[in-house]
């Protein structure tokens, strides 16, 4: 696979850059297909690649980039693109991810908050259980409200130093 960049790149060191990423990503938590696929698209100039260039670069099955796709689609790291004239999907890494992928973490922490709000009223919040529900409830509300002053900080720092997009 070549970048449409004209630079030119040392795949080693790409492909070193990627599997140190992604081990840094799975060690977080992340799958580590997922975590690779990641990487890789991110290393890559254009942010798109095909099943079959991820499956060339990573040496994966299409199965395996597939799946990767399918979990970084479900939590807004990557999207799919069809390609113009083609059945072939292309599959992209936006500059916003991070973004967008904590944005999605706010809406879960929201639906977790609601959890806990019922489990503080139907444990009791003058028990040890729904005190301990209650502080739960309120740091997840705490960072809540933190993660979405930061993220309009986030926005209008990148705002300025990397343009509208």
């Amino acid at each position: 696979m070549t970048e449409p960049s004209g630079a030119e790149r040392d795949p080693k060191a790409v492909s070193k850059f990627v599997e140190s990423f992604a081990a840094q990503l799975v060690e977080a938590g992340m799958q580590r297909m997922s975590a690779r696929v990641f990487a890789a698209l991110l290393s890559s100039d254009s942010g798109t690649m095909t099943s079959v260039e991820l499956g060339e670069q990573l040496q994966i099955s299409p199965a395996a980039v597939s799946g990767a796709v399918r979990y970084l689609a479900q939590v807004h790291m990557v999207s799919r693109e069809r390609e113009p004239g083609s059945r072939r999907e292309r599959y992209r890494v936006h500059s916003n991810q991070w973004y967008e992928a904590l944005t999605n973490r706010e809406a879960i922490m929201k639906r977790w908050e609601d959890a806990l709000r019922e489990g503080v009223t139907s444990l009791g919040a003058e028990t040890p259980a729904g005190r301990r529900l209650a502080e739960t409830l309120a740091f997840f509300e705490f960072m809540e409200s933190e993660l979405r002053a930061m993220m309009e900080r986030w926005r209008v720092h990148r705002e300025r130093h990397f343009g509208d997009g």
